[in-house]
């Protein structure tokens, strides 16, 4: 269930589509400690209520996120001395748990688009490489900010980003945290298309999301599910799964639908997706 207040963002739903809105410009959106509960908690509500066919997540103020909050990595030292391997233990789980909250919005029923303006830092690019499509404004950066203070990207960067730009550039951004502007991350793939203003920007991805919503929500998500199937599996591999996908899920009632919608000129009716248990029984 949805709250009606968080403290990093703030949640519309209108027409079917989810606006999640980074809401700290202030701070710059940095991802302190209440972002990484919020937002998989956000996100999964939506998922879990099937309360919209998409999520669109964009950003308030001249930045879409500085990135990390250090302080989320400090204040959970216990006094006295700690075996370094036990702490090392306790730094991977604390690092799997805030991998997941990005985690959610790959594994999300409804496709995730982003509008991105401004400073794309460090965690931003973790996040917005879990998102399914990307579109940014003239003024939008994007750098992996992390060798600049002295680490590796470690909450998803890595292994998402290098399925979307050419591995060389993963690395040009990751060993040098150089940044690379709008124009470069169209050129290269990260982003969809650039806009003069942050205003064309969301009227452009809303407008987007307003036409996936019009779909059959259930051939929507078939189809992010099974690309994303395809991208880690073979060919043979994935054939196969949309083999099996089809044989259960394969909708010709909606097809019949869309079919006499187009006739009658008017927009198809489809079903949303239903809710999800919390437990499996």
């Amino acid at each position: 269930m949805l709250k009606k207040t968080y403290e990093c963002f703030s949640v519309s739903i209108d027409d079917k589509i989810a606006h999640i809105r980074l809401s700290r410009p202030d701070a710059m959106n940095a991802m302190n400690r209440a972002f990484w509960n919020e937002l998989p908690a956000i996100v999964h509500a939506i998922d879990k209520d099937a309360l919209a066919r998409v999520i669109v997540i964009s950003s308030t103020g001249k930045h879409f996120s500085a990135g990390m909050d250090l302080s989320v990595f400090s204040g959970n030292e216990k006094g006295g001395k700690v075996d370094r391997y036990v702490a090392a233990e306790a730094f991977r789980s604390n690092v799997r748990q805030i991998q997941s909250s990005f985690s959610v919005l790959e594994d999300a029923r409804m496709p995730v688009l982003f509008a991105l303006q401004g400073g794309v830092i460090g965690g931003a690019i973790d996040m917005i490489s879990a998102g399914d499509i990307r579109w940014c404004s003239q003024d939008a950066f994007f750098c992996i900010q992390e060798i600049n203070i002295g680490m590796t990207a470690d909450v998803g960067t890595f292994p998402r980003l290098q399925r979307y730009i050419p591995e060389g550039w993963v690395k040009q951004m990751a060993y040098t945290g150089e940044r690379i502007d709008a124009d470069k991350a169209k050129q290269i793939g990260l982003v969809n298309d650039v806009f003069a203003t942050h205003e064309d920007l969301l009227e452009h991805v809303l407008g987007v999301a307003k036409e996936i919503a019009s779909k059959n929500p259930v051939a929507v998500t078939g189809s992010k599910v099974l690309i994303n199937y395809g991208r880690d599996h073979s060919t043979a591999d994935t054939l196969d799964y949309i083999g099996v996908w089809n044989a259960s899920m394969f909708p010709p009632s909606h097809m019949q639908e869309a079919f006499k919608a187009k006739v009658e000129k008017r927009d198809p009716d489809f079903p949303d997706l239903l809710p999800l248990r919390d437990t499996p029984m």
